[in-house]
């Protein structure tokens, strides 16, 4: 059986909806952030960059959300949740690995500067600077990335729970996604989903 390890409302909130899309069996181990629990020593044996999500397969740990969504569609590839075409498929790796490297990073400079400075006035300039980033960021998303009322268009695939955070991080950093229409649209159809309502209620999340 598949494990995944989160904290609530972190961005392990995206394969945890991709686990609820593909309905295999898994469970689900909290890990608070907040609590300190990602690092505990145990769970550092799991994944020593004590950070979530972790997915643990047959096969061994998997991390980081790129990594993950990927092994999942892979790995249950009836859901078709992957294009078939080399291109269309670097196309999803790209989407991911800039929320993963890019859009991720701005948001964490709210609460997780301390990654990056121990000075108390760096710390606060870069808080200063979450939502404009994220703005741009999202900018970038609405214009390049959005192909259809899906990430890739017409098709639903691992991008959308993914990109589905990002609705989430701008909210949190008092960034209406109204102003961003097709994100705006993508939220009320990833909240529409089965998958998306039981992900959340899982984790105690509107």
């Amino acid at each position: 059986m598949l494990k995944l390890y989160y904290s609530e409302g972190s961005s392990a909130l995206a394969p945890h909806i991709l686990l609820e899309d593909i309905g295999a069996p898994y469970a689900l181990e909290e890990r608070s952030i907040p609590a300190g629990a990602h690092l505990e020593p145990d769970y550092l044996d799991i994944n020593p960059k004590g950070r979530v999500p972790a997915l643990e397969t047959e096969g061994g740990v998997i991390t980081e959300n790129p990594a993950i969504l990927w092994y999942l569609a892979e790995t249950f590839p009836d859901h078709g949740l992957i294009p078939d075409d080399p291109f269309a498929r670097a196309r999803v790796q790209e989407v991911n690995a800039y929320l993963c490297a890019t859009v991720h990073v701005a948001f964490a400079h709210k609460q997780r500067g301390i990654r990056w400075s121990d000075d108390p006035s760096v710390i606060d300039g870069m808080k200063a600077k979450v939502a404009s980033n994220l703005i741009e960021c999202a900018d970038l998303i609405e214009a390049h990335y959005m192909r259809g009322p899906w990430v890739m268009g017409e098709r639903y695939s691992i991008c959308d729970p993914y990109v589905f955070l990002v609705q989430r991080w701008l909210a949190a950093s008092d960034v209406d996604v109204a102003r961003f229409p097709k994100l705006a649209r993508h939220r009320d159809l990833m909240l529409d989903r089965p998958s998306t309502k039981a992900a959340l209620s899982r984790q105690g999340l509107s």
